[in-house]
């Protein structure tokens, strides 16, 4: 049987919701049509989801067109969500991608098409909502060419736009896009030899290969033009591949929890057969868990089976530590971020009767289910803060605390999150038994400014026999956790460790006694040695504070640009480009992640409703205006020395 994972993606509001449900109704998993107004739908499920009418998580639903078994995958539209979108588009084999015809081509859109041609997943593209008064159905398939991709193939036409009796005409558009990607339709068109047959050829074979995308057009509310979009998802996306015989191979796509509290985790296995009661590494630590139970999703329901295959989307019980993105088996090629990380963050405060233990295991939950909120715990103030995409992100992790877990929190002010570069280079050192240093380790080290977006690397200008690998892997990881709280507590990037200097005291003991700690290195030296050293390298090299910018396009009518300018200037927003396109203005620039919010709340006063924005994370860029931010310190401040060894060794010297 031939089985395809597909995934319905759409800006919020499209009708990518209410489509899942038309498509199960019309092939009959479910026997009436669920309203996400009414929060009645089937992938829905959360009482969050029901009552915002939004989707928040990504939910699986199976159904079979003949001998086709297609896994849906609904995922969410709003842009605060991206990071759950990204975690499923590296399981599809397919995709949908919606687009209103009402609203047209949005800014999520574009984001969402640009990643699925990166990533050269075979899409079909859906205009939904031609029976909607306003059903621009000529203008968006241009938009769609001019914005999305210019690669389409119209898939017939549509009558009577903007009544409840629209209708999708079938019948094959202009095919010249077709034809040049494919040198059998072009030379055959060149000579007059076209049929159906070859035109449809060659349609499966460039959908597949994701050159093309055909695109209809219908409506989710009245059922147009829906049963020729199940055809092409059938005759036109590509089938799930993988040997079941190969080893096992799969990624853990969403993680939630039972009715027990046991965890449950949602994976795609790529290659292999997966058993209940088999053992399988996953993450990055290689953890051995064992499989308990397993169930797959077929004919609308899920079904318990002993053994999941190669293609196949599936829950497990069982692996008790595994996370979001974990590698099941053998690790697959990485693909990277399809999405740029968080570039917010805030600071949870405990309701007045709101356990510190119970909220900091609530959120600890939440980081199972989405490891990009990056919990960040300050011992000294007893803070947790949380990274996030936008406001509508923490409306829900507020709501989510207080209707699942039973507790009462606000949040402070959102604020960006920064990164420090270094500004230079600068190098230091201590000696084993020499001056202050109380650890028996020698270590020195010199930081370096690196290429933008090159992340942090650690080199050795040491030999590597001088000393034991443990303890320069001790260095190495010491590194890296340090560099996560720079001069100004934020995160440094973009720079190169070396390690210059490295010594030890071999292991030692008293006559006819065990091994002295006290005589002789062990690893635990070296990571309390390394922040010292790392911190003082970073001084003397010097940091940088860099925000979060985003890259911007505003369109709105021409005669509000004298009132929108001065507006962009106040938040700092820098246009680069601006264009009059007849009564229509678009302008293109940057603006700091941190006043992206108040430009979305003050565009629609500003254009008379008629304003769109599109943004997103773009690069980061040196502070230059008013204080530099800083981030209070959550590790034992290594930027103070007596502090830091009271802390660490609960002495201040050798």
């Amino acid at each position: 049987m031939h089985l395809l994972n597909l995934g319905i993606l759409a800006h919020v509001d499209a009708g990518k919701t209410s489509l899942t449900e038309r498509l199960l109704h019309s092939v009959g998993v479910i026997d009436e049509i669920g309203s996400v107004d009414a929060g009645s739908t089937q992938t829905d499920t959360l009482a969050l989801e029901r009552r915002r009418g939004i989707t928040i998580k990504s939910a699986v639903v199976s159904f079979a067109v003949d001998d086709v078994t297609v896994n849906l995958i609904d995922t969410p539209g709003h842009p605060d969500f991206i990071a759950e979108v990204e975690r499923v588009l590296g399981v599809l084999d397919g995709a949908v991608l919606v687009v209103s015809a009402v609203e047209g081509v949005q800014a999520q859109t574009r984001v969402l098409m640009r990643t699925l041609e990166r990533l050269r997943i075979p899409t079909l593209v859906f205009v939904n909502k031609i029976d909607r008064r306003g059903a621009r159905c000529d203008d968006v398939l241009r938009a769609v060419a001019e914005r999305l991709t210019p690669a389409i193939v119209p898939m017939g036409t549509v009558g009577r736009p903007g009544t409840r009796a629209a209708r999708f005409l079938p019948g094959i558009g202009p095919y010249d896009v077709l034809a040049d990607h494919d040198d059998d339709l072009l030379s055959a068109w060149v000579e007059g030899r076209v049929d159906a047959d070859l035109l449809h050829r060659a349609l499966v074979a460039r959908t597949g290969q994701a050159l093309v995308h055909p695109v209809y057009f219908g409506s989710a509310v009245t059922g147009a033009g829906v049963p020729e979009l199940i055809t092409g998802i059938k005759e036109l996306l590509p089938g799930a591949d993988g040997d079941p015989e190969g080893p096992v191979s799969g990624t853990v796509f969403k993680v939630e929890r039972g009715p027990a509290g046991e965890k449950i985790a949602y994976a795609r296995l790529f290659s292999g057969t997966l058993g209940v009661r088999d053992r399988i590494p996953f993450g990055e630590a290689r953890t051995e868990g064992r499989v308990t139970a397993i169930s797959v999703f077929d004919g609308g329901t899920e079904t318990r089976r002993d053994a999941v295959p190669a293609g196949r989307i599936a829950k497990l019980w069982g692996l008790t530590g595994t996370r979001v993105g974990d590698a099941l088996g053998e690790p697959r090629k990485a693909h990277g971020r399809f999405f740029a990380p968080p570039s917010l963050e805030t600071v949870v405060v405990p309701g007045p009767d709101t356990d510190a233990r119970s909220l900091h295991l609530a959120l600890t939950r939440l980081a199972e289910q989405d490891p990009l909120i990056d919990l960040r715990h300050d011992e000294v103030r007893q803070e947790t803060s949380v990274s996030l995409y936008g406001e509508v992100q923490k409306e829900v992790v507020q709501a989510t605390l207080a209707e699942e877990f039973g507790l009462d929190v606000t949040f402070r002010e959102t604020t960006p999150l920064c990164i420090e570069r270094p500004a230079g280079t600068g190098a230091a050192a201590e000696f084993v038994k020499k001056g202050d240093n109380p650890f028996l380790a020698t270590v020195g080290l010199r930081v370096d400014p690196a290429p933008v977006g090159s992340g942090v690397s650690f080199r050795l200008e040491v030999e590597l026999g001088a000393m034991p690998y443990a303890f320069f892997k001790a260095v190495e990881d010491t590194v890296r956790e340090t560099l996560g709280q720079g001069l100004d507590g934020w995160q440094v990037t973009d720079c190169t460790v070396t390690m210059t200097h490295c010594g030890y005291c071999p292991r030692q003991s008293h006559a006819h006694q065990g091994f002295d700690k006290s005589m002789s290195s062990t690893g635990a030296d070296f990571r309390g040695l390394t922040p010292l050293v790392l911190v003082e390298a970073l001084r003397r090299a010097g940091t940088r504070v860099h925000e979060p910018m985003h890259r911007f396009r505003v369109e709105a009518p021409a005669d509000t640009l004298g009132a929108l300018l001065p507006v962009l200037a106040a938040l700092r927003a820098v246009p680069r480009t601006t264009e009059t396109r007849g009564d229509r203005c678009v302008l293109e620039g940057a603006v700091p992640a941190a006043r992206v919010h108040g430009l979305e709340q003050r565009l629609p006063g500003l254009t008379r409703g008629e304003g769109e924005l599109e943004s997103g994370f773009d690069h980061y860029a040196p502070v230059s205006h008013g204080t530099v931010p800083r981030r209070p310190r959550s590790d034992h401040n290594p930027l103070n020395r007596k502090e830091y060894l009271l802390n660490v060794t609960r002495r201040v010297g050798g």
